[in-house]
Parts: C-alpha cells; structure tokens; sequence
C-alpha cells in the first residue's frame, strides 16, 4: 500500500470499503521508468543436446513433441503450439498449458508436472475451437485461450481440464490474441492481431466473473488517450461493423500481439508490424514504446510476440522467426537473448512463462515439428498472479 495515496483518498473521502475502491486506494504506483531492469544474463553458449544455446548455469529438457506420446503419459501432444502458461497445482507441483493455432486441432492441452518436476499427466483441456494463438491467465487460475480469426473469442479453461471451457463473448469477438489480467484494476486488456488493430480493456460487471462486463476501446485525441465504450462488442455477421471500427478515434496498433500486466499493474504488450514493445501505466494514461529495433543500442529482438515479465521488471519476449530466440529487455532499451533454439527453420517461439518457483522456463517452437521445452537455471521469480 502507497501511505501517501491512500490517506489523501481518506482525506477526501475517495475510499470505498468495497474491493474496487480499496484496491485503487491501495495498489503500488508504475514508476515514471516503468520498473524496467537492467538486465544480469551473458552470452550464450554452443547448442546443447537439445539444440539450444543457453546462458552460463542453465540446463534445457523436451518435454513434448508434436505428434508424439508425451513422456509419462499416454496423451499426444497437439500441432502448432502457441500460447502458454504455468498453474500450480496446490500440491507443490505444477501445469502447464499450451494453445493449438491450428485449423484442424485447434484448442488447448496441459501437462502436469509433481514437485519434482516430473511429468505424470498430459490432456486436453480445449477442443473444437480454431487458431487458438496467445491467451493468457487470470487471477482466479483460469487460462484464457483467444481465437485468432475475424470475428472469433476468448475461452475460458480450467487448467486441469476438470471443468469444460466456457467462452466468453463479452470480451468482443475480433482477431484475438493475447490477453492480460490485471487484479488491481480489476480489469483485463486484449490485443488484436490486424495491422490497424486496436487494444481494448474489458470490465467484468462482477469481478472476476467474465460472462458479462464493458467492453472498452483505446482512444487518442490531440494526444490525449482514453477509454471509450465499443457499441457492438460481439458483430458475428460480414455485414456488421468490426470492432475497431466502431469508435472514432480508436488508436491503431501496427499488429498486436504478447500481453502482460507486471506486479504493479504496468501493462506491457507487442506489435509485430512495427517491431515494438509497448508499455501503458492504466492510472496515468501513459503509453510509452519500451523497445524498438530502430532505436535500440542492441537491436537484437525481432519479430516480437508472446511476452511475459518477472518480478524484477525483466521483459521475455519470444521472437516469431528472427533468430528463434527468447529476449530479454530491460532498462533503456536494453536486449539481451536468453534462448536460442538452432536447426529448425519455418519456425517461430511461443508461449514462455515461468514455473511457479521461477526457476522453469517453458517455451515451444511450433513448427518442424512442434516442441514444448523446459530451460532450468538461475532465473528471477516470475511476477506474482
């Protein structure tokens, strides 16, 4: 809790003793420099037994391959791995789930693991869906798997697989792809896989249930940005006006992709068509570009894509084909690769996201062929959900 903060809301008489009014009261301000690192990690070495090169101390497995029985389990990976995230199992182990973005196997598949790192189960979670790309967790231990077509949606899983999925077309049916949960708002913002595409922020009418809320638009005027309402937030029909379109003037983003709220409520998320990552402090309406392969003093990112964040401010971001390489960014630009994965080509990265302890990163290479790894080393603790 900011003191500061919260005894002028008391003094004005701004406090609510309700969820939304306290958590506003009481959540840590995103530093002017976005909390952003520097960043610790060297070179990297020669491939490994795996084919990938790693930093000084870290050690890679494969823990399934496309097409393939996973080890531990009888359960087939699926094709085209794409967005992930990991869930503790509340019994010290661990799941991690995997999108499909595939016409034909579509949906979402887990893998669990015990306290050992073990693998003992692996299933599907999501199926009949199409092009499930990025996605991404809430706090209440769903995963949010986004559809990435015109018109498609957001459907939520239960990691386990235990409770069917369930979608949720109040988050607006667009080009989905990514999605990122922010508690101390009490809101999640979704990007939007068009060249012109738009970035918008959805309000559950009952935190955190996601079946009903506002959909919401950024906006840009004279500079100024805002958040307006999107009038039809599910057109299905060709005829219907898409959602990027409903608003005048909706601020455009070149390609959005990777999405990722840090421990202070910071969103940062990418564009593809422009190379860049992005950063948006909600309270202050601040956006600003954290990284861009023309301004960077080491341009090593690009085709930016799915990202997450650690606790110490430390951006990973998974490169669609460039150097098949997972990046580091940090403060003043900085780009450091952390993973490179060698010999596959018509490639890209997906899906990294830390073990529950932080000391895990799972990746995929979705294509030739498809394959989910684990790189264990001396990573920083992920942010918490």
């Amino acid at each position: 809790m900011e003191r500061r903060r919260f005894l002028q809301a008391m003094a004005t008489g701004t406090v609510v003793l309700g969820s939304g009014g306290l958590l506003a009261a009481c959540r840590p301000r995103v530093p002017d420099d976005f909390g952003l690192a520097t960043l610790p990690f060297g070179p990297l070495g020669a491939p490994d037994a795996n084919g990938l090169l790693l930093p000084a101390g870290f050690t890679s497995r494969v823990v399934a391959t496309t097409g393939e029985v996973v080890p531990g389990t009888g359960y087939t990976w699926h094709t085209s791995p794409d967005g992930g995230a990991c869930f503790a199992d509340g019994s010290g182990g661990w799941i991690y789930v995997s999108n499909a973005e595939s016409l034909t196997d579509g949906g979402a598949s887990m893998i669990r693991f015990d306290a050992a790192g073990s693998v003992v189960d692996a299933r599907r979670i999501l199926g009949g869906t199409y092009l499930n790309c990025a996605g991404g967790r809430t706090h209440t231990n769903t995963w949010l798997s986004c559809e990435e077509y015109d018109r498609a949606q957001v459907w939520e899983c239960d990691p386990t697989g235990v409770t069917a999925a369930v979608a949720r077309p109040a988050m607006g049916r667009f080009k989905h792809e990514a999605a990122a949960s922010d508690s101390w708002r009490e809101v999640v913002y979704l990007t939007e896989d068009e060249p012109d595409g738009a970035l918008y922020r959805f309000t559950p009418t009952a935190w955190p249930d996601l079946s009903a809320g506002l959909l919401e638009v950024l906006t840009e005027s004279a500079g100024v940005l805002a958040w307006a309402p999107v009038p039809d937030p599910t057109p299905t029909a060709t005829s219907d006006t898409r959602t990027r379109y409903q608003v005048p003037g909706t601020k455009v983003f070149n390609g959005g992709e990777g999405a990722c709220v840090d421990r202070r409520g910071a969103l940062f998320f990418t564009t593809k068509g422009d190379n860049r990552v992005w950063a948006l402090d909600p309270d202050e309406m601040r956006l600003e570009i954290v990284y861009d392969d023309n301004t960077s003093p080491t341009p090593e990112l690009t085709g930016v894509d799915n990202i997450t964040v650690d606790v110490d401010g430390v951006l990973y971001v998974a490169e669609d084909g460039g150097n098949m390489q997972i990046v580091a960014v940090g403060a003043g630009q900085q780009a450091v690769p952390v993973v490179e994965v060698s010999g596959v080509s018509g490639s890209e990265i997906t899906g990294p996201a830390f073990s529950p302890d932080g000391t895990r990163l799972y990746f995929s290479s979705q294509r030739n062929p498809g394959r989910t790894y684990e790189v264990t080393g001396p990573w920083r603790a992920p942010t918490p959900a």
